[in-house]
């Protein structure tokens, strides 16, 4: 059966906001689900002045030679970087390295994005690299780690400056826009996991809000936990919950879709479905911090 007809027959999902509100969601199969979110229309009014690294486990000519990296690698991803002193209105990005107790054979990085006041934007972590590759200061090694993990910092700039435009102008100063850090979803079959937390995370940068990988800096949490049922007449019930929290821990609400599809058609490939969902999710999801008095955001994501 075609995606299209698919989603004809088995959308809209049932969408509960638990203890928030209430809403008719989704809405019909709208855009293309395959083009890549948040990319900005204009050039980014900003430009990032990559810190020489002081606590990465590095010489002081290695932490130079991993700045020069990550800004040669943020330019191939159109990002406006250098590593000069930075001047009076440039972002900074900041790059910590630890070694983790769960594997101390390895390092961590993480990037943290501060405005020109020095008030933190948003914060990732980057994947594991062996502590013997990292201690060798290779060239090869700082290239491979820009090449991976630049992309995600421009990610979070597009969330940052789609914010800005589209919701508060001051979200640059990092006063506006909500931080969640987005847990990856779990419980799907196939590729459901990773799609529906990759669709979440465009969503939510198109709503004006800035989700991010690691706890750092964040104000809410948002977590996807999916359930998969047999029901009659050889269906299968699919529940995905979301649940946002506080820093605190205090729940404020979840997101609640439910919904009967053909039994083992979401095995695989969930494609136009994480989209769908998605899309009424994060509009859920912002509904929740609207009624727990964060900034709202736009209403509606773009076309």
């Amino acid at each position: 059966m075609p995606w299209s007809d698919f989603l004809r027959r088995h959308l809209p999902l049932v969408l509960l906001l638990l203890a928030t509100a209430c809403g008719t969601l989704p809405q019909p199969y709208r855009g293309n689900p395959g083009g890549e979110a948040a990319r900005l229309a204009l050039p980014p009014a900003y430009r990032i002045a990559v810190v020489k690294p002081t606590d990465a486990m590095l010489s002081d000519e290695a932490s130079k030679d991993l700045a020069e990296a990550m800004a040669i690698a943020l330019r191939d991803a159109e990002v406006p970087a250098t590593v000069t002193a930075p001047l009076p209105l440039d972002l900074r990005l900041t790059i910590v390295a630890q070694r983790p107790d769960a594997n101390r054979n390895t390092v961590v990085p993480r990037y943290t994005l501060y405005d020109a006041d020095g008030a933190s934007l948003a914060s990732n972590t980057g994947a594991p690299v062996p502590l013997k590759a990292w201690a060798s200061a290779a060239p090869s090694v700082f290239k491979s780690l820009g090449d991976r993990d630049a992309p995600n910092i421009a990610k979070l700039l597009s969330g940052i400056e789609a914010a800005r435009k589209e919701s508060h102008p001051q979200s640059l100063t990092g006063k506006a826009a909500p931080r969640l850090r987005l847990v990856p979803v779990k419980g799907a079959p196939g590729d459901g996991n990773a799609a529906l937390t990759a669709r979440m995370e465009e969503f939510l940068t198109k709503r004006g809000l800035v989700p991010q990988n690691n706890a750092e800096g964040a104000d809410y949490g948002v977590e996807g936990r999916v359930t998969m049922a047999d029901a009659p007449n050889n269906q299968q019930r699919v529940e995905i919950l979301w649940i946002v929290t506080r820093r605190d821990g205090q729940e404020i609400g979840q997101v609640l879709q439910m919904n009967e599809v053909p039994k083992g058609s979401l095995n695989r490939f969930w494609a136009d479905v994480a989209y769908v969902v998605a899309d009424e999710a994060s509009a859920g999801i912002r509904d929740v911090l609207r009624n727990a008095g964060s900034p709202p955001g736009p209403q509606q994501a773009p076309e």
